[in-house]
Protein backbone atom coordinates (compact mmCIF):
# COMPACT_ATOMS: atom_id res chain seq x y z
CA UNK A 1 0.00 0.00 0.00
CA UNK A 2 1.49 3.33 -1.09
CA UNK A 3 1.56 6.55 0.88
CA UNK A 4 -1.38 8.04 -1.03
CA UNK A 5 -3.62 5.15 -0.03
CA UNK A 6 -2.56 5.37 3.61
CA UNK A 7 -3.03 9.13 3.62
CA UNK A 8 -6.49 8.91 2.02
CA UNK A 9 -7.71 6.18 4.35
CA UNK A 10 -6.47 8.03 7.43
CA UNK A 11 -8.12 11.24 6.26
CA UNK A 12 -11.38 9.37 5.68
CA UNK A 13 -11.36 7.13 8.77
CA UNK A 14 -11.50 9.87 11.40
CA UNK A 15 -14.50 11.78 9.96
CA UNK A 16 -16.28 8.49 9.24
CA UNK A 17 -16.00 7.31 12.84
CA UNK A 18 -17.00 10.71 14.23
CA UNK A 19 -20.00 11.14 11.93
CA UNK A 20 -21.13 7.55 12.50
CA UNK A 21 -21.13 8.03 16.28
CA UNK A 22 -22.97 11.34 15.96
CA UNK A 23 -25.57 9.82 13.62
CA UNK A 24 -26.05 6.83 15.91
CA UNK A 25 -26.44 9.12 18.93
CA UNK A 26 -29.12 11.18 17.17
CA UNK A 27 -31.06 8.07 16.14
CA UNK A 28 -30.81 6.60 19.64
CA UNK A 29 -32.19 9.83 21.09
CA UNK A 30 -35.11 9.55 18.66
CA UNK A 31 -35.71 5.96 19.82
CA UNK A 32 -35.59 6.96 23.49
CA UNK A 33 -38.02 9.80 22.86
CA UNK A 34 -40.42 7.37 21.20
CA UNK A 35 -40.30 4.86 24.07
CA UNK A 36 -39.72 7.29 26.92
CA UNK A 37 -43.01 6.39 28.62
CA UNK A 38 -42.06 2.71 28.71
CA UNK A 39 -38.61 3.28 30.21
CA UNK A 40 -38.84 6.09 32.73
CA UNK A 41 -39.99 5.66 36.31
CA UNK A 42 -39.92 1.85 36.26
CA UNK A 43 -36.80 1.18 38.31
CA UNK A 44 -35.06 -0.66 35.45
CA UNK A 45 -31.56 -1.96 36.01
CA UNK A 46 -28.76 -0.17 34.18
CA UNK A 47 -27.74 -3.47 32.58
CA UNK A 48 -31.17 -3.90 30.98
CA UNK A 49 -31.15 -0.36 29.57
CA UNK A 50 -27.61 -0.78 28.18
CA UNK A 51 -28.58 -4.11 26.62
CA UNK A 52 -31.62 -2.51 25.02
CA UNK A 53 -29.56 0.38 23.60
CA UNK A 54 -26.93 -2.08 22.34
CA UNK A 55 -29.45 -4.06 20.29
CA UNK A 56 -31.27 -0.95 19.11
CA UNK A 57 -28.03 0.63 17.90
CA UNK A 58 -27.38 -2.46 15.78
CA UNK A 59 -30.84 -2.24 14.20
CA UNK A 60 -30.30 1.49 13.43
CA UNK A 61 -27.24 0.82 11.26
CA UNK A 62 -29.18 1.05 7.94
CA UNK A 63 -29.94 4.70 8.73
CA UNK A 64 -26.74 5.74 10.52
CA UNK A 65 -24.14 4.33 8.12
CA UNK A 66 -25.39 5.92 4.85
CA UNK A 67 -25.55 9.32 6.56
CA UNK A 68 -22.06 8.79 8.02
CA UNK A 69 -20.60 7.77 4.64
CA UNK A 70 -22.16 10.80 2.94
CA UNK A 71 -21.01 13.27 5.59
CA UNK A 72 -17.51 11.77 5.95
CA UNK A 73 -16.88 11.84 2.19
CA UNK A 74 -17.88 15.52 1.99
CA UNK A 75 -15.70 16.42 4.99
CA UNK A 76 -12.67 14.43 3.78
CA UNK A 77 -12.59 15.87 0.26
CA UNK A 78 -13.58 19.29 1.60
CA UNK A 79 -10.60 19.28 3.99
CA UNK A 80 -8.25 18.25 1.17
CA UNK A 81 -9.61 21.03 -1.04
CA UNK A 82 -9.57 23.65 1.71
CA UNK A 83 -5.91 22.95 2.54
CA UNK A 84 -4.97 22.86 -1.18
CA UNK A 85 -3.81 19.27 -0.76
CA UNK A 86 -6.26 18.17 -3.44
CA UNK A 87 -4.85 20.79 -5.82
CA UNK A 88 -1.31 19.59 -5.11
CA UNK A 89 -2.26 16.00 -5.83
CA UNK A 90 -3.87 16.98 -9.13
CA UNK A 91 -0.84 19.08 -10.04
CA UNK A 92 1.37 16.02 -9.56
CA UNK A 93 -0.58 14.30 -12.31
CA UNK A 94 -3.13 12.37 -10.30
CA UNK A 95 -6.74 12.50 -11.39
CA UNK A 96 -9.66 12.61 -8.98
CA UNK A 97 -10.49 9.02 -9.90
CA UNK A 98 -6.98 7.91 -8.89
CA UNK A 99 -7.17 9.91 -5.65
CA UNK A 100 -10.49 8.30 -4.73
CA UNK A 101 -9.40 4.77 -5.63
CA UNK A 102 -8.30 3.76 -2.07
CA UNK A 103 -11.46 5.26 -0.56
CA UNK A 104 -13.59 3.52 -3.17
CA UNK A 105 -12.03 0.21 -2.20
CA UNK A 106 -12.73 0.91 1.49
CA UNK A 107 -16.34 1.93 0.80
CA UNK A 108 -16.95 -1.23 -1.28
CA UNK A 109 -15.63 -3.33 1.62
CA UNK A 110 -17.93 -1.41 3.98
CA UNK A 111 -20.87 -2.03 1.63
CA UNK A 112 -20.15 -5.77 1.54
CA UNK A 113 -19.74 -5.87 5.31
CA UNK A 114 -22.97 -3.92 5.73
CA UNK A 115 -24.87 -6.52 3.72
CA UNK A 116 -23.62 -9.36 5.91
CA UNK A 117 -24.34 -7.30 9.03
CA UNK A 118 -27.87 -6.49 7.83
CA UNK A 119 -28.43 -10.10 6.84
CA UNK A 120 -27.19 -11.89 9.94
CA UNK A 121 -26.90 -9.42 12.84
CA UNK A 122 -29.78 -6.97 12.42
CA UNK A 123 -32.52 -9.67 12.38
CA UNK A 124 -31.25 -10.98 15.73
CA UNK A 125 -30.96 -7.44 17.11
CA UNK A 126 -34.54 -6.64 16.07
CA UNK A 127 -35.83 -9.73 17.83
CA UNK A 128 -33.81 -8.99 20.97
CA UNK A 129 -34.84 -5.35 21.47
CA UNK A 130 -38.49 -6.06 20.66
CA UNK A 131 -38.43 -8.83 23.27
CA UNK A 132 -36.82 -6.56 25.87
CA UNK A 133 -39.43 -3.83 25.34
CA UNK A 134 -42.17 -6.44 25.69
CA UNK A 135 -40.65 -7.86 28.87
CA UNK A 136 -40.36 -4.39 30.40
CA UNK A 137 -44.04 -3.71 29.84
CA UNK A 138 -45.08 -7.15 31.06
CA UNK A 139 -43.10 -7.32 34.30
CA UNK A 140 -43.54 -3.76 35.56
CA UNK A 141 -47.31 -3.74 35.96
CA UNK A 142 -47.32 -1.19 38.80
CA UNK A 143 -45.28 1.45 36.95
CA UNK A 144 -48.30 3.73 36.58
CA UNK A 145 -48.84 3.83 40.36
CA UNK A 146 -47.26 6.57 42.48
CA UNK A 147 -47.36 5.86 46.24
CA UNK A 148 -49.49 8.38 48.09
CA UNK A 149 -51.19 9.78 44.96
CA UNK A 150 -54.25 8.83 42.94
CA UNK A 151 -53.80 7.80 39.32
CA UNK A 152 -56.43 7.73 36.55
CA UNK A 153 -54.31 5.96 33.89
CA UNK A 154 -56.78 3.05 33.67
CA UNK A 155 -60.10 4.25 32.28
CA UNK A 156 -62.90 4.21 34.84
CA UNK A 157 -60.68 3.73 37.91
CA UNK A 158 -58.89 5.96 40.41
CA UNK A 159 -56.24 4.00 42.29
CA UNK A 160 -54.08 4.95 45.25
CA UNK A 161 -51.48 2.85 47.10
CA UNK A 162 -49.32 3.56 50.13
CA UNK A 163 -46.32 1.44 49.09
CA UNK A 164 -45.35 -0.74 46.15
CA UNK A 165 -42.65 -3.33 45.49
CA UNK A 166 -42.52 -4.78 41.98
CA UNK A 167 -46.07 -6.08 41.42
CA UNK A 168 -47.07 -6.08 45.10
CA UNK A 169 -48.76 -3.09 46.80
CA UNK A 170 -50.08 -2.20 50.27
CA UNK A 171 -52.72 0.23 51.49
CA UNK A 172 -54.91 0.06 48.37
CA UNK A 173 -57.89 2.33 47.65
CA UNK A 174 -59.84 1.92 44.38
CA UNK A 175 -62.71 4.13 43.22
CA UNK A 176 -64.65 2.30 40.50
CA UNK A 177 -66.51 4.64 38.08
CA UNK A 178 -67.25 2.09 35.38
CA UNK A 179 -70.95 1.93 36.36
CA UNK A 180 -72.52 5.40 36.28
CA UNK A 181 -75.38 4.32 38.58
CA UNK A 182 -73.19 2.96 41.38
CA UNK A 183 -70.30 4.57 43.26
CA UNK A 184 -68.00 1.78 44.38
CA UNK A 185 -64.99 2.10 46.71
CA UNK A 186 -62.69 -0.82 47.48
CA UNK A 187 -60.01 -0.76 50.17
CA UNK A 188 -57.57 -3.53 51.09
CA UNK A 189 -54.51 -4.04 53.22
CA UNK A 190 -52.38 -5.50 50.42
CA UNK A 191 -52.61 -6.83 46.90
CA UNK A 192 -50.73 -8.14 43.87
CA UNK A 193 -51.12 -7.33 40.15
CA UNK A 194 -51.34 -9.90 37.36
CA UNK A 195 -51.86 -9.47 33.63
CA UNK A 196 -53.82 -11.63 31.20
CA UNK A 197 -52.02 -13.44 28.38
CA UNK A 198 -53.44 -11.06 25.79
CA UNK A 199 -52.43 -8.06 27.89
CA UNK A 200 -55.87 -6.44 27.76
CA UNK A 201 -57.01 -7.24 31.32
CA UNK A 202 -55.35 -6.44 34.64
CA UNK A 203 -56.14 -8.64 37.65
CA UNK A 204 -55.62 -7.41 41.20
CA UNK A 205 -55.61 -9.98 44.00
CA UNK A 206 -56.70 -8.22 47.22
CA UNK A 207 -56.39 -9.37 50.84
CA UNK A 208 -58.41 -8.21 53.89
CA UNK A 209 -60.56 -5.43 52.54
CA UNK A 210 -64.00 -3.87 52.26
CA UNK A 211 -66.33 -2.88 49.42
CA UNK A 212 -68.70 0.10 49.77
CA UNK A 213 -71.39 0.55 47.11
CA UNK A 214 -73.91 3.38 46.93
CA UNK A 215 -76.22 4.79 44.26
CA UNK A 216 -75.07 7.97 42.58
CA UNK A 217 -76.90 11.28 43.06
CA UNK A 218 -78.42 11.18 39.59
CA UNK A 219 -80.60 8.28 40.76
CA UNK A 220 -82.12 10.55 43.41
CA UNK A 221 -81.95 10.61 47.20
CA UNK A 222 -84.36 8.76 49.45
CA UNK A 223 -85.69 9.96 52.78
CA UNK A 224 -85.47 7.99 55.97
CA UNK A 225 -88.18 7.78 58.56
CA UNK A 226 -86.72 10.76 60.41
CA UNK A 227 -86.77 12.88 57.27
CA UNK A 228 -83.06 13.00 56.40
CA UNK A 229 -81.96 12.29 52.83
CA UNK A 230 -79.72 9.31 52.20
CA UNK A 231 -78.41 7.22 49.33
CA UNK A 232 -79.07 3.51 49.16
CA UNK A 233 -75.93 1.43 49.51
CA UNK A 234 -74.23 -1.54 51.07
CA UNK A 235 -70.95 -2.49 52.71
CA UNK A 236 -69.25 -5.87 52.62
CA UNK A 237 -65.97 -7.33 53.79
CA UNK A 238 -63.73 -9.94 52.23
CA UNK A 239 -60.65 -11.92 53.15
CA UNK A 240 -59.44 -12.57 49.60
CA UNK A 241 -60.83 -11.21 46.36
CA UNK A 242 -59.71 -10.74 42.77
CA UNK A 243 -60.56 -7.52 40.96
CA UNK A 244 -60.64 -7.25 37.18
CA UNK A 245 -59.83 -4.06 35.26
CA UNK A 246 -59.90 -3.43 31.52
CA UNK A 247 -56.48 -2.28 30.23
CA UNK A 248 -57.75 -0.79 26.93
CA UNK A 249 -57.08 2.72 28.17
CA UNK A 250 -53.66 1.86 29.58
CA UNK A 251 -51.80 -0.36 27.08
CA UNK A 252 -51.45 2.00 24.16
CA UNK A 253 -49.61 1.69 20.84
CA UNK A 254 -48.39 -1.88 21.25
CA UNK A 255 -49.54 -5.37 22.02
CA UNK A 256 -47.83 -8.73 21.67
CA UNK A 257 -49.39 -9.42 18.27
CA UNK A 258 -48.55 -6.00 16.87
CA UNK A 259 -44.91 -6.27 17.86
CA UNK A 260 -44.14 -9.80 16.77
CA UNK A 261 -46.22 -10.23 13.60
CA UNK A 262 -43.52 -8.35 11.66
CA UNK A 263 -41.26 -11.40 11.63
CA UNK A 264 -39.86 -10.37 8.24
CA UNK A 265 -37.61 -7.96 10.17
CA UNK A 266 -36.11 -10.89 12.07
CA UNK A 267 -35.10 -13.05 9.09
CA UNK A 268 -32.12 -13.08 6.73
CA UNK A 269 -32.44 -13.26 2.95
CA UNK A 270 -32.12 -17.04 2.84
CA UNK A 271 -34.82 -17.51 5.46
CA UNK A 272 -37.05 -14.98 3.69
CA UNK A 273 -36.59 -16.75 0.36
CA UNK A 274 -37.39 -20.14 1.91
CA UNK A 275 -40.39 -18.74 3.78
CA UNK A 276 -41.73 -17.10 0.62
CA UNK A 277 -41.76 -20.47 -1.15
CA UNK A 278 -43.54 -22.08 1.81
CA UNK A 279 -46.10 -19.28 2.04
CA UNK A 280 -46.85 -19.43 -1.67
CA UNK A 281 -47.44 -23.19 -1.41
CA UNK A 282 -49.67 -22.81 1.64
CA UNK A 283 -51.64 -19.96 0.10
CA UNK A 284 -52.15 -21.95 -3.12
CA UNK A 285 -53.48 -24.92 -1.14
CA UNK A 286 -55.92 -22.67 0.72
CA UNK A 287 -57.15 -21.14 -2.55
CA UNK A 288 -57.52 -24.55 -4.19
CA UNK A 289 -59.49 -25.87 -1.22
CA UNK A 290 -61.77 -22.85 -1.32
CA UNK A 291 -62.39 -23.39 -5.03
CA UNK A 292 -63.27 -27.04 -4.39
CA UNK A 293 -65.72 -26.06 -1.64
CA UNK A 294 -67.42 -23.55 -3.92
CA UNK A 295 -67.70 -26.08 -6.75
CA UNK A 296 -68.97 -28.69 -4.33
CA UNK A 297 -71.97 -26.51 -3.48
CA UNK A 298 -73.08 -26.35 -7.13
CA UNK A 299 -74.53 -29.42 -8.81
CA UNK A 300 -73.44 -28.26 -12.26
CA UNK A 301 -69.76 -28.73 -11.41
CA UNK A 302 -70.50 -32.26 -10.16
CA UNK A 303 -72.37 -33.39 -13.23
CA UNK A 304 -71.01 -36.03 -15.62
CA UNK A 305 -71.23 -33.67 -18.60
CA UNK A 306 -68.95 -31.15 -16.85
CA UNK A 307 -66.29 -33.62 -15.71
CA UNK A 308 -63.44 -34.38 -18.17
CA UNK A 309 -63.77 -37.50 -20.25
CA UNK A 310 -60.88 -39.35 -18.58
CA UNK A 311 -61.51 -37.98 -15.10
CA UNK A 312 -61.47 -40.39 -12.20
CA UNK A 313 -64.19 -38.28 -10.63
CA UNK A 314 -66.44 -39.06 -13.59
CA UNK A 315 -65.97 -42.81 -13.14
CA UNK A 316 -66.80 -42.51 -9.44
CA UNK A 317 -69.79 -40.25 -10.00
CA UNK A 318 -72.84 -42.34 -9.16
CA UNK A 319 -75.16 -39.80 -7.59
CA UNK A 320 -78.71 -40.13 -8.78
CA UNK A 321 -79.04 -36.56 -10.00
CA UNK A 322 -75.93 -36.67 -12.24
CA UNK A 323 -77.58 -38.69 -15.04
CA UNK A 324 -80.92 -36.97 -14.83
CA UNK A 325 -82.09 -34.47 -17.40
CA UNK A 326 -82.41 -30.85 -16.42
CA UNK A 327 -85.64 -30.09 -14.61
CA UNK A 328 -87.54 -27.04 -15.86
CA UNK A 329 -89.64 -25.33 -13.23
CA UNK A 330 -92.41 -22.93 -14.18
CA UNK A 331 -92.64 -20.29 -11.46
CA UNK A 332 -96.23 -19.49 -12.44
CA UNK A 333 -97.26 -23.00 -11.39
CA UNK A 334 -95.92 -22.53 -7.84
CA UNK A 335 -98.15 -21.38 -5.05
CA UNK A 336 -97.42 -18.11 -3.29
CA UNK A 337 -96.18 -19.99 -0.24
CA UNK A 338 -93.81 -22.20 -2.28
CA UNK A 339 -92.60 -19.17 -4.24
CA UNK A 340 -91.87 -17.26 -1.04
CA UNK A 341 -89.95 -20.23 0.34
CA UNK A 342 -87.97 -20.53 -2.90
CA UNK A 343 -87.05 -16.85 -2.85
CA UNK A 344 -86.08 -17.05 0.80
CA UNK A 345 -83.92 -20.13 0.25
CA UNK A 346 -82.21 -18.58 -2.78
CA UNK A 347 -81.57 -15.32 -0.92
CA UNK A 348 -80.10 -17.17 2.04
CA UNK A 349 -77.75 -19.17 -0.18
CA UNK A 350 -76.66 -16.04 -2.06
CA UNK A 351 -75.90 -14.20 1.17
CA UNK A 352 -73.95 -17.16 2.50
CA UNK A 353 -71.88 -17.37 -0.69
CA UNK A 354 -71.32 -13.62 -0.61
CA UNK A 355 -70.06 -13.88 2.96
CA UNK A 356 -67.65 -16.65 1.99
CA UNK A 357 -66.41 -14.70 -1.02
CA UNK A 358 -65.83 -11.58 1.07
CA UNK A 359 -63.87 -13.66 3.56
CA UNK A 360 -61.78 -15.11 0.75
CA UNK A 361 -61.15 -11.62 -0.64
CA UNK A 362 -59.92 -10.46 2.76
CA UNK A 363 -57.66 -13.50 2.90
CA UNK A 364 -56.28 -12.72 -0.58
CA UNK A 365 -55.54 -9.10 0.43
CA UNK A 366 -53.78 -10.25 3.59
CA UNK A 367 -51.86 -12.84 1.59
CA UNK A 368 -50.57 -10.34 -0.96
CA UNK A 369 -49.70 -7.78 1.72
CA UNK A 370 -47.77 -10.36 3.69
CA UNK A 371 -45.84 -11.58 0.66
CA UNK A 372 -45.14 -7.99 -0.35
CA UNK A 373 -43.63 -7.13 3.06
CA UNK A 374 -41.27 -10.10 2.89
CA UNK A 375 -40.16 -9.14 -0.64
CA UNK A 376 -39.56 -5.53 0.43
CA UNK A 377 -37.35 -6.67 3.30
CA UNK A 378 -35.51 -9.04 0.92
CA UNK A 379 -34.58 -6.23 -1.48
CA UNK A 380 -33.90 -3.74 1.32
CA UNK A 381 -30.87 -5.73 2.52
CA UNK A 382 -29.26 -5.67 -0.95
CA UNK A 383 -30.22 -2.09 -1.80
CA UNK A 384 -28.62 -0.73 1.38
CA UNK A 385 -25.12 -1.75 0.22
CA UNK A 386 -25.61 -0.16 -3.18
CA UNK A 387 -26.95 3.01 -1.56
CA UNK A 388 -23.76 3.39 0.49
CA UNK A 389 -21.66 3.35 -2.68
CA UNK A 390 -23.93 5.85 -4.46
CA UNK A 391 -23.93 8.27 -1.53
CA UNK A 392 -20.14 8.11 -1.36
CA UNK A 393 -19.85 9.10 -5.02
CA UNK A 394 -22.24 11.98 -4.35
CA UNK A 395 -20.44 13.24 -1.24
CA UNK A 396 -16.85 12.92 -2.46
CA UNK A 397 -17.19 15.11 -5.58
CA UNK A 398 -19.33 17.59 -3.67
CA UNK A 399 -16.55 17.97 -1.10
CA UNK A 400 -14.01 18.46 -3.89
CA UNK A 401 -16.21 21.13 -5.48
CA UNK A 402 -17.20 22.99 -2.30
CA UNK A 403 -13.66 22.77 -0.77
CA UNK A 404 -14.99 23.33 2.73
CA UNK A 405 -14.06 20.98 5.57
CA UNK A 406 -15.12 20.68 9.18
CA UNK A 407 -18.67 20.40 10.44
CA UNK A 408 -20.04 23.60 8.97
CA UNK A 409 -21.17 23.66 5.35
CA UNK A 410 -20.61 19.88 4.85
CA UNK A 411 -23.12 19.07 7.60
CA UNK A 412 -25.78 21.28 6.01
CA UNK A 413 -25.20 19.76 2.57
CA UNK A 414 -25.15 16.20 3.91
CA UNK A 415 -28.34 16.65 5.92
CA UNK A 416 -30.18 18.09 2.91
CA UNK A 417 -29.03 15.26 0.65
CA UNK A 418 -29.85 12.63 3.25
CA UNK A 419 -33.32 14.12 3.68
CA UNK A 420 -33.82 13.72 -0.07
CA UNK A 421 -32.67 10.09 0.15
CA UNK A 422 -34.87 9.42 3.19
CA UNK A 423 -37.92 10.89 1.45
CA UNK A 424 -37.22 8.82 -1.66
CA UNK A 425 -36.80 5.57 0.29
CA UNK A 426 -39.93 6.29 2.37
CA UNK A 427 -41.99 7.05 -0.73
CA UNK A 428 -40.59 3.99 -2.50
CA UNK A 429 -41.43 1.71 0.40
CA UNK A 430 -44.92 3.18 0.68
CA UNK A 431 -45.54 2.74 -3.04
CA UNK A 432 -44.28 -0.85 -2.87
CA UNK A 433 -46.59 -1.64 0.05
CA UNK A 434 -49.49 -0.03 -1.85
CA UNK A 435 -48.81 -2.18 -4.96
CA UNK A 436 -48.03 0.93 -7.03
CA UNK A 437 -44.54 -0.35 -7.88
CA UNK A 438 -42.80 -3.66 -7.37
CA UNK A 439 -40.72 -4.27 -4.22
CA UNK A 440 -37.60 -4.20 -6.40
CA UNK A 441 -38.24 -0.69 -7.69
CA UNK A 442 -39.51 0.50 -4.34
CA UNK A 443 -36.20 -0.38 -2.64
CA UNK A 444 -33.75 0.11 -5.51
CA UNK A 445 -35.49 3.10 -7.10
CA UNK A 446 -33.99 5.79 -4.79
CA UNK A 447 -30.46 4.56 -5.53
CA UNK A 448 -31.17 4.46 -9.28
CA UNK A 449 -32.51 8.02 -9.09
CA UNK A 450 -29.44 9.30 -7.23
CA UNK A 451 -26.90 7.37 -9.34
CA UNK A 452 -27.03 9.76 -12.37
CA UNK A 453 -26.40 12.71 -10.05
CA UNK A 454 -23.39 10.88 -8.63
CA UNK A 455 -21.99 10.31 -12.12
CA UNK A 456 -22.63 13.93 -13.10
CA UNK A 457 -20.93 15.28 -9.96
CA UNK A 458 -17.92 12.98 -10.42
CA UNK A 459 -17.41 14.16 -13.99
CA UNK A 460 -17.78 17.82 -12.95
CA UNK A 461 -15.34 17.47 -10.03
CA UNK A 462 -12.79 15.53 -12.13
CA UNK A 463 -12.81 18.30 -14.75
CA UNK A 464 -12.71 21.08 -12.09
CA UNK A 465 -15.99 22.39 -13.40
CA UNK A 466 -18.87 23.67 -11.28
CA UNK A 467 -22.03 21.62 -11.81
CA UNK A 468 -24.15 24.78 -11.72
CA UNK A 469 -21.99 27.02 -13.91
CA UNK A 470 -24.72 29.01 -15.66
CA UNK A 471 -22.37 30.70 -18.17
CA UNK A 472 -20.90 27.39 -19.29
CA UNK A 473 -24.37 25.94 -19.86
CA UNK A 474 -25.41 29.06 -21.81
CA UNK A 475 -22.38 28.67 -24.09
CA UNK A 476 -23.20 25.02 -24.71
CA UNK A 477 -26.79 25.81 -25.57
CA UNK A 478 -25.76 28.63 -27.91
CA UNK A 479 -23.35 26.30 -29.75
CA UNK A 480 -26.12 23.79 -30.33
CA UNK A 481 -28.32 26.51 -31.82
Amino acid sequence: MNRLSIFSIKSFGGPLLATFLISMFMLLMQFLWKYIDDLLGKGLDTVIILELLFYVSASLLPLALPLAILLASIITLGNLGEKNELTALKASGLSLYRILRPLTFVVILLAIGTFYFANYVIPVANLKWHSIIWDIQQTKLTSFLKPGSYTDDIDGFSIRVVEKTDNKVTGITIHDHTDEKVLKTITAEKGEFFKSKKGDVLFLKLDNGTVIEELSERNGRKKSEIGKAYRAGRKSKFTTATYKMNMSGFTVDRSEDERFTNEYEMLNVFQINHLLDSLKTDYKNVSDNFEKRVRGDLQYYQSIDFLPAQSAEKEDADSSFLNQDSVHINLEELTDEDLAKAYKTALTRIREKQRKLNGQLDFEDAKHNNLRRFKIEFHRKFALSFTIIVLFFIGAPLGAIVKKGGFGAPVVIAVLLFMIYFVLISVGEGMAESFVVSPFWGMWGPSFILAPFAIFLMISAANDRSPIDVKAWQKRLSRKK
